[in-house]
């Protein structure tokens, strides 16, 4: 689990988080317009079928290709069968953004 922080008052404020091929990046809000999902999964493996999930105290939005997560409450946990848990700050906004590979051939998507 990597974490970057910032200090804000007293306490420490986590900016981004990563978790596999998933990074949470702290944004100021949700995009006006943004649709609510009905699940809060971040990224589901091609290969192993385990998902990145936040099955409580969140809610995922999706705007036009970019996904978002509220964190409504103290704190949320993403969960993934393969990584340990990472408990997410809140209340805060968080852009998800999927980690990319190199191809001599194109830019891709990592598998899980």
């Amino acid at each position: 689990m990597k974490q970057n922080t910032v200090r804000r008052g007293k306490r420490k404020a986590i900016s981004m988080y990563r978790h596999g091929d998933v990074l949470l990046r702290r944004v100021a809000s949700v995009p006006d317009g943004a649709t609510p999902m009905a699940h809060c999964t971040l990224a589901t493996g091609e290969a192993t079928g385990h998902s990145h999930t936040i099955p409580h105290g969140a809610v995922q939005y999706l705007h036009d290709t970019q996904q978002y997560v509220h964190v409504t409450g103290e704190s949320a946990d993403l969960v993934h069968q393969e990584h340990s848990t990472i408990r997410l700050q809140g209340p805060a906004v968080y852009l998800v953004v999927h980690q990319r590979e190199y191809s001599p051939v194109a830019n891709r998507a990592v598998m899980d």
